[in-house]
């Protein structure tokens, strides 16, 4: 799963599984969201928000699009156990 979008009971989640494993990425998502003076509750891929009004879509868009598919595949890949 690259990224998804879930209604829980009393929140919403973003899973951002693109920034997970990649720091520089991460980091700047999480500056570029405080800078933007969203209030971030995030856990290590997912993002937590009340209304969409509370995220930064822009910021969302940049953290999404800044990772390839074939990048993302090869640190799935490079994180899974290897299989015999």
């Amino acid at each position: 799963m690259f990224a998804a979008l879930a209604a829980q009971k009393h929140y919403f989640s973003l899973y951002l599984n693109s920034i997970s494993g990649f720091d520089e990425i991460r980091d700047q998502f999480e500056a570029e969201c405080l800078a933007a003076g969203k209030k971030l509750d995030i856990g290590k891929m997912r993002v937590r928000f009340k209304a969409l009004a509370d995220l930064p879509l822009d910021v969302v868009g940049r953290a999404i699009g800044a990772m390839t598919v074939n990048d993302f595949i090869a640190n799935y890949e490079a994180l899974r156990p290897q299989q015999k």
